[in-house]
């Protein structure tokens, strides 16, 4: 097809029949020469209008779900959960629904700094030609998909550095963690899944599930079943933090112990359980004595009585996660509160433990770089051994901590970066060659967690793309091709939608899914109508835990670098996250907790404020050893007077005009330590507080909830 086709003259095709549904939905080859129409007149003033939908993937995070996204007159309009994925089954958090102020976006890289795509590409090719395979690198997003099994192959075949995938999200959610501790306690890597909906009473050791933990959508599901199940049983709800997070805020009973006593907490409830059944402590916990564990977590003996006879009573569903599992001793809690899921026998059962469910094409687990292998990654580009570094779908700048050295390392490599946005990473490339947004783009996603069917979420674009920006893949390829030898050789496609195709023809004439086909053309064509490919039957797999109550649980004390006062407790923004500052939406989105938009706030409790001589808004500088940003004070009951937090999503110096120069970013005070798994021990710093400046009248924080109202500001002519 030669001729690009307007949405009107598509719309005429209507009537054709099922071929013409296929185009019309985005699934056949001449959904990519779709046009836009210039508006003639304003769309409110059009009397007759018809739109188009469109099934997805968001791309906002690792998760997976499947949006659809209506259309008019080649424009996106409007973005929804798509009912028929598994995953979010209709549902969408408010990064989904703010996609299209990505694609929107006014300062988005609008072509490749070579000037031409054909100068771009051939500088990609002199750098595969040039550079020694092993001195050539890829570091990618969280997500796993189809550019990172293409990269992947290119790697195989080449003997390129195999390519990493990275994530501020993966380090705050401690996957590499979370995945040691099934291997060691279970005898099997894997991401663990937990039953959240099925299960009677849920006690979470900092997970903070219903906001940005894993696959916030799906657990939301769950603690729905939670709550309001077929029996109408009201299930019960115990979360342990420090500080009170939106989860916490859901919580039957807030337990606010002292950071890194999680996993001692979740041994001494089993120790106690098992005297009450037994009279007599199991191996596993029997390393512990509740009285002094108490102690150290700063909560009474009678409420982790209390806790053990409700777990006696009851199947308990136990869940390691967040900053519980950013301390030194992080592999350690995980193991331990995993561990107490034995006293249940929930392991394999409704309401209990899995192993995530492997996705259609999936060979073997995978998980993100662990902070300790992207701190290998620097030190090699530190030292030579890597020499062309191609980043696309993270910006490591911002995302990981200064003290890792990675901008200093940069000098040393030459950078292709592949932002569709002006990150603080792109910045710095020699070449910057912007791939589509994602609502402009072909592609799949693995699903690696939060359902319990092997999911394959199809992408597809939904708009032609606005700007002289091109896929990855194709970029890639063409690369390859110009390369020629054995990177040709590794990528043989004629494009991107040729590679997705060879990737997914394992699935075709496989009845075991969603859909069924017989030719590849028919596959795809429904795999974009669907959103994806989905098997019928529940694969989660059941680990092995018949030893974990025989062999005693590690319990070693957490280390707490630098000499402040407070312990400080970062947590990932659930309305920006890692890049959601460029989006004017979510800046103006209340935080569920403060309310508060547009800046970074330092939380503290009010009465350690009073003693410290501080009220709303004062400006503050925190400082560890690694470095000292400066942020607002924000009085939050909900948090020990020994510890303040900060969230992470702001502090860009770069991504756009409602990104940058805005907030701070708590990731710059985090130190290079970490736990035995290799995660990053980001809540594992302490903390001093000095002023800087009184809170000045309308110059603090934008927030939603009156001053007056909750803390009694400003009442008698009390002024700041």
């Amino acid at each position: 097809m030669s001729e690009q086709v307007s949405r009107r003259d598509f719309l005429k095709l209507a009537g054709l029949g099922a071929a013409t549904t296929a185009i019309l939905t985005g699934c056949g080859p001449a959904s990519r020469y779709v046009k836009r129409e210039p508006y003639q007149q304003m769309p409110e003033y059009n009397l007759v209008g018809q739109s188009t939908y469109y099934a997805t993937t968001c791309r906002e995070c690792a998760a997976g779900c499947g949006l659809v996204v209506r259309t008019y007159q080649g424009r996106a309009i409007k973005t929804e959960g798509n009912a028929h994925h598994p995953l979010n089954l209709g549902k969408t958090c408010a990064r989904g629904q703010a996609t299209l102020h990505g694609l929107y976006n006014p300062d988005r890289v609008q072509g490749p700094s070579t000037g031409s795509w054909d100068a771009g590409i051939q500088a990609v090719a002199d750098a595969f030609k040039k550079y020694k395979p092993s001195e050539i690198a890829f570091l990618m997003g969280m997500t796993p998909d189809h550019l990172y099994d293409l990269v992947s192959d290119l790697a195989q075949s080449t003997g390129m550095n195999a390519p990493l995938r990275y994530g501020a999200l993966g380090m705050f959610e401690s996957r590499a963690t979370l995945s040691k501790a099934a291997e060691n306690v279970f005898g099997q890597a894997g991401l663990p899944w937990f039953d959240v909906g099925k299960a009677q009473i849920v006690f979470s050791f900092g997970a903070n599930f219903l906001e940005t933990w894993l696959s916030p959508l799906a657990y939301t599901r769950g603690f729905a079943g939670l709550r309001e199940k077929e029996t109408k049983l009201r299930g019960t709800f115990v979360q342990f933090e420090s500080r009170m997070s939106a989860t916490g805020a859901k919580a039957d009973k807030w337990i606010p112990i002292r950071p890194g006593t999680e996993g001692l907490v979740a041994l001494a409830i089993g120790r106690l359980v098992s005297e009450i059944r037994s009279g007599a402590a199991l191996p596993a916990f029997a390393n512990v004595d509740p009285a002094q564990v108490a102690d150290e977590a700063g909560i009474k003996l009678a409420t982790l009585e209390e806790l053990a006879s409700m777990f006696v009573n009851s199947n308990v569903l136990a869940i390691p996660g967040g900053a519980a599992l950013g301390q030194t001793n992080g592999l350690e809690i995980a193991e331990a509160v995993l561990t107490l899921n034995a006293l249940s026998n929930n392991f394999g059962k409704p309401g209990g433990v899995y192993l995530s469910a492997l996705a259609p094409n999936q060979e073997g687990t995978s998980r993100p770089a662990s902070p300790i292998e992207m701190y290998d990654l620097v030190e090699k580009m530190k030292s030579g051994a890597i020499k062309a570094l191609f980043v696309h779908g993270v910006n490591p700048i911002f995302e990981l901590p200064k003290t890792l050295g990675f901008e200093a390392a940069l000098a040393n490599v030459e950078l292709y970066s592949f932002a569709t946005f002006p990150d603080e990473t792109a910045a710095k490339a020699k070449y910057l060659l912007p791939d589509h947004h994602s609502l402009e783009s072909w592609g799949y996603q693995r699903v690696a967690t939060g359902v319990a069917l092997p999911v394959l979420s199809g992408s597809q674009p939904v708009v032609s793309p606005y700007y002289d920006t091109r896929a990855t893949a194709d970029v890639l390829i063409a690369a390859a091709q110009a390369a020629g030898g054995k990177f040709a050789s590794a990528l043989p496609y004629k494009d991107e939608v040729d590679f997705i195709q060879n990737k997914v023809a394992s699935l075709v004439g496989d009845a075991s899914g969603s859909f069924s086909a017989s030719d590849t053309a028919t596959f795809m064509a429904r795999f974009q109508q669907y959103g994806g490919w989905f098997r019928n039957v529940e694969s989660l797999i059941v680990p092995d835990a018949s030893k974990a109550l025989y062999n005693p649980v590690k319990t070693t004390k957490p280390s707490f670098a630098g000499n402040g006062e407070f312990f400080f407790v970062p947590f990932v923004s659930p309305t920006l996250a890692e890049a959601g500052a460029n989006k004017p939406w979510l800046q103006e989105l209340p935080d569920p907790t403060t309310t508060v938009m547009w800046n970074t706030w330092v939380e503290i409790n009010p009465d350690m404020a009073k003693e410290l001589g501080l009220a709303n808004d004062d400006r503050v500088r925190i400082t560890s050893e690694a470095g000292s940003v400066e942020a607002f004070v924000y009085l939050y009951p909900a948090i020990r007077p020994d510890t303040v937090a900060m969230p992470f999503g702001q502090g860009h110096t770069a991504y756009g005009r409602y990104a940058e120069n805005r907030g701070a970013n708590p990731a710059d005070l985090f130190g290079a330590y970490y736990n035995d798994a290799g995660d990053l021990a980001f809540a594992g710093m302490k903390v001093k507080i000095e002023k800087i400046s009184h809170a000045v009248k309308n110059g603090g924080l934008s927030r939603m909830e009156s001053l007056m109202g909750v803390y009694g500001e400003g009442l008698g002519g009390e002024e700041h």
